[in-house]
C-alpha cells in the first residue's frame, strides 16, 4: 500500500523547539525516579482527566472529578460522571496499548464513550461538520475515506517512528486524527490521550506531565491553531504550539518534582527532630544540627513548622526550657 505522507515542514524553528525540549526532559530525568512518587503520577492523571474533559464541556469540578475516581458520589450530570470513569479507566491502559496500532486506538475509544456513544470504538458512519452558530467552519472527510486516511496515518507512524522525534510525531497525529475526525464523539479526548500515550512509550516521564491541563489553559490558541492549519493544508503551526505547550507542561512537572522532593526530605527532616527530642527534651537547636549534620538555620527552619502546626512548642526559657510534642503525624 502506498502511503500519504502527512503534509509538514520540519524548520529551524521546530529544530530548536524540539531541543529545548529534550533538555528540559534530561533536566527532569536528572531527579529521582518519579516511580518513587506514586501520588504525584496519580495526582497529574486527575488534572489530565479533568482538563481534557473540561475542554469538551464536561462541568465536573477538579474536586469532584478526583471525588468520582475514588469511587464516592458526586452530584452532576450522569453523562459527566460517566465520562470520568470512563477516562481515568482509558488513561489507565496507557502502559498496556500499542500507540501505532488502530486496533488499540478503537479500543481506548471504545472506553472512553462506553455507555455514551452507541457507535463507541466504531468509525462513523455519515459526514461531521463543525459549526460556529449557523456558520459551517469546519467539513470533515467523507466517512468512506475514514478507513483508508487512517490506515495510511498509521502505517506512516510506523515507518517514521525510528525517524521522526516523537515530540513531533505525537504533535503530527493529534493534528491529522483530529482532521480526519474519525468517530460521531470523542475525538478530541481520544487525540490527547494518545499523543500523550505515543509520548509515555518513548519517555516514561511523560506519565506524569499533564499536557492536557496545559491545551486547557491555552485552549482559544489550541483551537486556533487547529483551524489555522486546517485553512493551510499543512500541520506546521499545530506542530508549534504543542512543542510549546509540551515545554510547559514539563517546566510544570520539574517545579512540582522538585517540590515534592523538598516536601518528602523536610518530612523526614522534622521526623529526625522529634525522635531527638523523644530522646532529650531539653536538647539545643545546636545539638540537633551537630547530631543531624543540617545548619542552624536548617534547624530552625524546620523547628518553625513544626511550632505552627502544633506539633511541638518550647516550655519555659530558650535557655532552661524544654520540649513538649504535642501532635505525632
Amino acid at each position: 500500500m502506498e502511503i500519504n505522507y502527512p503534509p509538514y515542514t520540519i524548520t529551524d524553528k521546530k529544530i530548536n523547539l524540539s531541543t529545548k525540549k529534550m533538555e528540559k526532559i534530561g533536566e527532569a530525568n536528572y531527579f529521582e525516579s518519579l516511580n518513587k512518587f506514586p501520588k504525584l503520577r496519580r495526582k497529574t492523571r486527575i488534572k489530565s482527566i479533568h482538563s481534557s474533559l473540561a475542554i469538551e464541556n464536561n462541568q465536573l469540578s477538579l474536586f469532584q472529578v478526583e471525588a468520582v475516581i475514588n469511587g464516592k458520589n458526586v452530584i452532576g450530570e450522569q453523562k459527566d460522571i460517566q465520562e470520568v470513569k470512563n477516562a481515568y479507566k482509558a488513561y489507565n491502559e496507557i502502559d498496556n496499548i500499542n500507540p501505532y496500532s488502530v486496533k488499540d486506538l478503537k479500543k481506548i475509544h471504545g472506553i472512553l464513550t462506553f455507555a455514551i456513544e452507541d457507535d463507541s470504538g466504531k468509525f462513523r458512519n455519515h459526514g461531521e461538520a463543525v459549526y460556529d452558530g449557523d456558520i459551517q467552519i469546519f467539513m470533515a472527510p467523507s466517512h468512506k475515506m475514514v478507513p483508508m486516511l487512517m490506515d495510511n496515518l498509521f502505517n506512516w507512524m510506523n515507518k517514521v517512528k525510528e525517524e521522526v522525534n516523537p515530540l513531533i510525531l505525537s504533535s503530527i497525529f493529534h493534528y491529522e486524527f483530529v482532521f480526519i475526525h474519525p468517530f460521531s464523539d470523542g475525538n478530541g479526548r481520544t487525540a490527547r490521550l494518545w499523543q500523550t500515550a505515543i509520548l509515555a512509550h518513548w519517555k516514561e516521564l511523560f506519565k506524569y506531565i499533564p499536557i492536557e491541563s496545559i491545551i486547557r489553559k491555552h485552549q482559544e490558541g489550541y483551537y486556533n491553531a487547529i483551524q489555522n492549519c486546517n485553512n493551510a493544508g499543512n500541520s506546521n503551526e499545530f506542530i508549534e504550539f504543542m512543542l510549546k505547550i509540551i515545554d510547559e507542561a514539563v517546566k510544570e512537572i520539574i517545579l512540582e518534582q522538585q517540590n515534592t522532593t523538598q516536601e518528602t526530605t523536610q518530612k523526614t527532616t522534622q521526623e529526625k527532630i522529634i525522635n531527638l527530642i523523644k530522646k532529650n527534651p531539653s536538647i539545643t537547636q545546636v545539638e540537633m544540627a551537630k547530631l543531624l549534620d543540617l545548619t542552624r538555620d536548617g534547624i530552625s527552619y524546620n523547628i518553625r513548622i513544626l511550632k505552627k502546626n502544633g506539633i511541638i512548642e518550647r516550655v519555659g526559657s530558650t535557655k532552661n526550657g524544654i520540649w513538649k510534642i504535642n501532635v505525632v503525624d
